[in-house]
């Protein structure tokens, strides 16, 4: 969840280092966490088994894979990312399941993927790190099927994700150097402004554009909150870096300040989303842009 603004090659440092490290290292748990966008992401699909479909920023491949399981042996679904610890454990645990899918290690921006290759294009909070986004989906456009799907959900804004923000609100007056989240820089709520990711897409060449709010319930074990957010986030990227008083200081204050997202033996908590649909059509009638933006 990286919040900084970077060129391509500061996305591939972190995510070649401890950012993709933390990942692979919490991936069961972000697994059970983000599993409600993959369903939402697998009933939006076409039913098309026959198909084959990218999956854009795939991470460790927890929705490639499922996916797969969803199209059958007739399809095939391939993931894509920038980061090579998160690409090795997607390959090992395609493996482990048996699933029928291939990675590719590579910055969807820029890579070459043969055209017209797929059928549909998914992502679940891949896309929002792009350091040209408009390039990045063109790019995505060529390499899908007159006709085909692009279907990813990203990140509202910061307002309507209070739990997201929590940890580095509480640890900001202990860790003084917390980057600040800027509105359109590449990070978690790059694509907050609706109308901004109309136009992404409209630019660069998608159709059919249907951008819908989704508010959805999210849980995660109490006993996971601290190594949450010890490892992820902002708190989680800048803690190596401290004392241990300091530190201990800062997973104090933070676990305070999550007491009312703390139910029981849970955490829960609404992320508000995008849904976000789009055609590669070629002069089909596009929606109209919304009118207001959602952007903090």
């Amino acid at each position: 969840m990286d919040v900084r603004r970077g060129t391509g090659d500061d996305q591939a440092s972190r995510w070649n280092g401890p950012g993709g490290n933390a990942w692979v290292e919490t991936q069961g748990l972000l697994d059970d966490v983000l599993r409600p966008f993959e369903e939402l992401l697998i009933e939006a699909m076409p039913a098309d088994p026959a198909g084959h479909v990218l999956d854009v920023g795939c991470g460790t491949g927890g929705t490639t894979v499922a996916v797969a399981r969803r199209l059958g042996p007739a399809g095939h679904c391939a993931g894509v990312d920038i980061s090579e610890p998160m690409i090795t454990a997607a390959r090992a645990r395609a493996e482990r399941e048996g699933a029928q899918v291939s990675f590719i290690l590579a910055d969807a921006q820029e890579h070459a993927f043969e055209p017209a290759a797929f059928d549909t294009v998914i992502s679940r909070f891949g896309v929002m790190f792009f350091d040209d986004p408009v390039r990045a989906f063109a790019n995505l456009r060529r390499a899908t099927r007159e006709g085909g799907a692009l279907r990813f959900v990203a990140w509202r804004g910061p307002a309507e994700n209070p739990f997201m923000t929590t940890a580095e609100r509480a640890a900001a007056p202990l860790l003084p150097n917390l980057p600040v989240r800027r509105p359109d820089e590449p990070g978690q709520f790059a694509f907050a402004d609706s109308g901004r990711v109309h136009r992404i897409l409209a630019e660069s060449g998608w159709s059919a554009i249907d951008i819908r709010p989704v508010d959805v319930a999210c849980a995660l074990p109490e006993r996971e909150l601290v190594r949450y957010f010890t490892r992820l986030g902002p708190v989680g990227q800048a803690l190596p870096g401290v004392d241990e008083r300091t530190r201990a200081k800062v997973v104090e204050t933070v676990r305070a300040a999550f007491d009312g997202f703390v139910e029981g033996a849970e955490v829960r908590f609404t992320a508000g989303c995008w849904m976000v649909g789009a055609r590669a059509t070629s002069g089909s009638a596009d929606s109209p842009a919304p009118s207001a933006s959602t952007a903090p």
